[in-house]
C-alpha cells in the first residue's frame, strides 16, 4: 500500500525539522485573506485566491526540488502559479485570477495576462499535470463553480472591479507573507493585531487633549479652536462618506481631524485611522503629537509612523514597528501622500501588502492642496471608489481647500462640511492684513532691507521672507549678513539636509516663543504644518495656496491686532517652471483691487481656473491616460508606464503614476552634522557602506537625516558631477546615492554655482 507523503510549501524553520505543509499553508492563507477582505465584501474571493495561490507546488518536480534546496535555503526555481491561476479562471473567477498569477512577481496588464498564462502552462505541462493530479487530494472541498464569490457590481463597472482586485490582491499577499513568516519564526499563529478599541482610544485622546491644552498659555483664538473641535466631533456621528475640514491655519485642525477620525471609527466600527500628509516635516510633527495622545506605557504602540526617514531598526522601534510598516497593522498610521498613493497604485506585493487596510478605515488627508495636479484625477477617483464601494471615510483637511468638485471625478459625490460657516470663521480668524508690492523694480535686497528695518531700533520685531527658489532664499539671507544682522538671521531650504533643517527650526521656534528677534529666509517648505508665528511675513508671488499658507505663519496665535503679510514680485527673483501657469491664474484672482487669498469664493474660482489651465480633462493628459489604463486593468502600465518598445520591455516612466516626477539624486552630506565628531563618524559610515559587498540596510537608514534630493539637471554640469562621489554603484546618475564632497555652508547647506540653485528639490 502506497503511503502518501505530505506535500510541503516551505522548507523547515531554521534550527528545526518542522516543514511547512502545503495544505496548512493554503488554508491558513485563505482564512487570513478572507478576514482581511470580508469588511469590504471580498471575503469569499480572497479566500479562493488564497486557497489556490500555491497549489502548483503540489507537482512532483516542485516537491523534489524543495527537498534538495531546503538545507541551503536556495530557490526552487519552478513555476507554481500557473495551475492555481488556470483553475481560478476556469471555475468562474475569470480575470480576477490575475491576483494568483502575480502573487510573487506583481500584477500584470490584463491585455497580457492570458498570453502569459498560456505560455506558463505550455512551458511546464508535466508539472501542471502532476500538480493537478494531486489537487483533489489536496483540496477535496474545492467547488466546481466559484463565480458566486464575485459581487455583481465588481463585474459591472471596470473601475470598481479594478480597485476591488487591488484590495483582494493586497489581502492575498499580506496573508501569504504573514503565514510564511509565522512558519519560519515558529509562531503559534500568524501575527495579526486584534481590532483596536476605538472607544478607549477616543476617551484617552479627549483626556490627554484637555490636559495638554490646560498646560498651554491662553490664546485669543482658543474659543474658535474649541468651536472647530466641537463641530468636528458632531460631524463624526454622520454615516461614512466624504468629509471636508475647511478652516483657517491655527485653529487646531490637527487635533480636530484626529478627534473626528477616532470618534467616527468608534461610532461606525471602522478598522483604523490613516493620516497622510505631503511633507516629512509635517509627518514627524503630527506623529509626535499623536504618540503623546494615544500611546500608553507598557502597552503595544498605537501610532505607526511610516515614511522614508523613520528608522525601524532603532531599539525603540521594536519588531512590531518593522512588521507593521510592511502591512500597516496598527490602529493609527501616520504616513505621506507618496507612501499612501504610490502603494495604492503599485503592482508589486511588497508595496501592496498594506493596501487592503484602506478599506473600512478613516483616511485623513492633511494639507490636501499639496496633491500634485497631474495625478489628481486617478487620486480622486481612487478616493471616490473607496468611499462609495469599500466602506472608507475620507476627510480632506486644509486651510486652502481645492474645489475638487469642479472636476468630473467628484462632481456627483456627496460631501459633508465639518465647519458649517467657513466664511464666518475666516472673518473671525482674520489675523493679518495683506499688502501688495507688485511694482516691477523691487529687488530681493530691497525686501531683505524692508524686513530688517525694525531690527535697527529698540522697537524692532521678527520677520520671515518666503521665496520661490533656494537661490533667492540664500540671496535674502546673505543680504542680512552683509547688513550686520547675522546674529539674528537664519536660513531654511532644501539645500540643507533634514537634520540641519530640524536644528534651525528648533532654534527659530524657541527664540520666537521667548520673544527674541528672528529674521528667517526660507523657501516654501515652511508653509504647511510648521508651527511658526511671526508678526511680519513677506511672500514672493506664488500660487494662491502658497500665499495663504505663508500668511498662516503670521500672527498665528492672534496675540496682535493684525499681523502683516506683504506679497511682492522681486525683479531678480526666480520661480519653478511649474509655477508659471498657477501664478498667472493667481494674479487674475487675487490682488489689491480684486481679493485677498483668504477669500473663500475667490479661492474656489482660482482652483476651477487652474484645472482648466492645466487641461486636466484632456484625454491625452497623463492623469486621464492612467485612468484609461485602469479601466483596461493595465496594472503594469499604471505603475511603470506604457511600453515604448513593444518587442522589448522598455516603458515610459513619465506616463506612470508618480507623485514625484523627477526621481532625482540622493545626496548624503555628512557636513550637515551638528559636531565634527558626528561628521567624522558619518564619513566613516559612508566609506563602510561603499566598500561593503552587500550594504546593511540599517547603515543606509542612518544616513537618511543627512540626505537631500537634487534634481537630475545638475548632472549636465561636469564640475558638479565630480563633487558627487557614488556610494552605491559606479556613477552619479538618476536614482543614485552619492556623497557630496563639495562645499556645504553651515548656514545655507549645499553650495552650487548660482545657475544650478533651482535644481535642489
Amino acid at each position: 500500500m502506497r503511503v502518501e507523503v505530505p506535500l510541503k510549501a516551505h522548507s523547515p524553520a531554521s534550527g528545526t525539522d518542522v516543514w511547512h505543509l502545503l495544505e496548512d499553508h493554503l488554508r491558513s492563507t485563505a482564512a487570513l485573506a478572507r478576514g482581511f477582505a470580508a469588511p469590504f465584501g471580498g471575503g469569499d474571493l480572497a479566500y479562493w485566491l488564497g486557497l489556490l495561490h500555491d497549489c502548483g507546488k503540489a507537482s512532483d518536480a516542485w516537491q523534489e526540488r524543495l527537498s534538495k534546496v531546503a538545507a541551503s535555503g536556495g530557490r526552487v526555481g519552478i513555476d507554481h502559479k500557473a495551475l492555481g491561476t488556470r483553475v481560478a479562471w476556469e471555475r468562474g473567477l475569470g480575470r480576477f485570477a490575475v491576483g494568483i498569477f502575480g502573487h510573487h512577481g506583481g500584477l500584470v496588464d490584463q491585455g497580457d495576462f492570458k498570453k502569459k498564462l498560456i505560455a506558463a502552462l505550455r512551458d511546464n505541462p508535466r508539472n501542471v499535470a502532476s500538480a493537478e493530479a494531486a489537487l483533489s487530494r489536496l483540496l477535496p472541498d474545492l467547488p466546481a463553480d466559484l463565480s458566486a464569490a464575485l459581487p455583481e457590481r465588481w463585474q459591472r463597472d471596470p473601475l470598481v472591479g479594478e480597485m476591488a482586485l487591488r484590495l483582494c490582491y493586497s489581502a492575498l499577499v499580506d496573508a501569504d507573507g504573514l503565514d510564511t513568516h509565522a512558519h519560519h519564526y515558529q509562531l503559534a499563529v500568524p501575527r495579526v493585531r486584534p481590532d483596536a478599541d476605538f472607544g478607549h482610544l477616543f476617551a484617552l485622546f479627549e483626556r490627554r487633549r484637555a490636559e495638554s491644552l490646560a498646560q498651554r498659555p491662553p490664546s485669543p483664538i482658543d474659543g474658535l479652536r474649541e468651536q472647530v473641535y466641537a463641530e468636528s466631533l458632531a460631524a463624526a456621528e454622520r454615516p461614512t462618506g466624504m468629509f471636508r475640514l475647511h478652516a483657517p491655519t491655527g485653529v487646531g485642525k490637527t487635533l480636530a481631524a484626529a478627534g473626528f477620525a477616532l470618534r467616527h471609527a468608534q461610532r461606525h466600527d471602522l478598522r483604523r485611522v490613516i493620516v497622510a500628509v505631503p511633507f516629512l516635516t509635517i509627518t514627524e510633527q503630527n506623529a509626535a503629537v499623536y504618540r503623546q495622545m494615544l500611546n500608553e506605557d507598557g502597552a503595544e504602540p498605537v501610532v505607526l509612523e511610516h515614511h522614508s526617514q523613520v528608522n525601524f531598526d532603532a531599539p525603540a522601534a521594536g519588531p512590531w514597528a518593522r512588521q507593521a510598516a510592511e502591512n500597516w497593522d496598527a490602529p493609527f498610521v501616520v504616513t505621506t501622500f507618496v507612501r499612501l498613493f504610490e502603494s495604492l497604485y503599485a503592482r508589486k506585493p511588497s508595496a501592496m501588502r498594506r493596501v487592503h487596510r484602506l478599506a473600512g478605515s478613516v483616511i485623513v488627508l492633511d494639507e490636501i492642496q499639496a496633491l500634485p495636479h497631474d495625478m489628481l484625477v486617478p487620486i480622486l477617483d481612487g478616493l471616490r471608489l473607496l468611499v462609495e464601494h469599500f466602506g472608507t471615510t475620507v476627510l480632506l483637511s486644509s486651510a486652502t481647500q481645492p474645489d475638487f468638485w469642479a472636476l468630473r471625478t467628484f462632481e456627483d459625490l456627496d460631501r459633508f462640511e465639518l465647519v458649517s460657516e467657513v466664511s464666518v470663521l475666516n472673518e473671525k480668524m482674520r489675523r493679518v492684513s495683506y499688502e501688495w508690492r507688485l511694482d516691477a523694480d523691487l529687488t530681493l535686497a530691497d525686501v531683505a532691507d524692508d524686513a530688517s528695518v525694525g531690527l535697527g531700533s529698540s522697537g524692532g520685531g521678527s520677520a520671515m521672507v518666503v521665496v520661490n527658489t533656494t537661490a533667492d532664499a540664500r540671496t535674502v539671507y546673505e543680504r542680512w549678513q552683509e547688513e550686520g544682522f547675522g546674529d539674528v538671521a537664519w536660513h531654511l531650504s532644501t539645500r540643507m539636509c533634514p537634520a540641519h533643517r530640524r536644528r534651525v527650526l528648533e532654534v527659530v521656534i524657541r527664540r520666537l516663543r521667548a520673544g527674541e528677534r528672528v529674521l528667517l529666509a526660507a523657501t516654501q517648505l515652511v508653509e504647511a504644518g510648521v508651527d511658526l508665528d511671526f508678526p511680519l511675513v513677506y511672500r514672493a508671488m506664488a500660487p494662491a495656496d502658497s500665499l495663504l499658507q505663508a500668511a498662516g505663519r503670521a500672527n498665528r496665535e492672534g496675540r496682535l491686532d493684525r499681523g502683516r503679510v506683504v506679497i511682492f514680485t522681486p525683479s531678480d527673483g526666480g520661480q519653478p517652471g511649474a509655477y508659471k501657469k498657477l501664478v498667472g491664474v493667481a494674479k487674475t484672482c487675487f490682488g489689491p483691487c480684486v481679493a485677498d487669498p483668504d477669500n473663500a469664493s475667490a479661492l474656489a474660482d482660482y482652483y476651477r481656473r487652474v484645472y482648466d489651465a492645466l487641461d486636466l480633462k484632456d484625454p491625452d493628459h497623463v492623469g486621464q491616460r492612467i485612468q484609461q489604463a485602469r479601466e483596461r486593468w493595465a496594472f503594469q502600465t499604471v505603475s511603470d508606464g506604457p511600453l515604448i518598445d513593444v518587442k522589448g520591455d522598455r516603458r515610459d516612466h513619465k506616463q506612470a503614476f508618480r507623485l514625484i516626477r523627477d526621481e532625482g539624486i540622493s545626496v548624503v552630506t555628512p557636513q550637515g552634522a551638528s559636531t565634527d565628531a558626528e561628521c567624522a563618524a558619518l564619513i566613516d559610515l559612508v566609506e563602510e557602506i561603499r566598500n561593503a559587498p552587500v550594504p546593511d540596510l540599517r547603515d543606509l537608514r542612518q544616513l537618511q537625516p543627512y540626505t537631500t534630493s537634487v534634481h537630475s539637471g545638475v548632472l549636465a554640469n561636469p564640475e558638479v558631477k565630480t563633487r558627487m562621489r557614488p556610494i552605491l554603484g559606479d556613477e552619479a546618475q538618476v536614482g543614485a546615492l552619492v556623497e557630496w564632497i563639495g562645499d556645504y555652508d553651515s548656514a545655507t547647506g549645499i553650495t552650487f554655482d548660482p545657475n544650478l540653485e533651482e535644481f535642489v528639490l
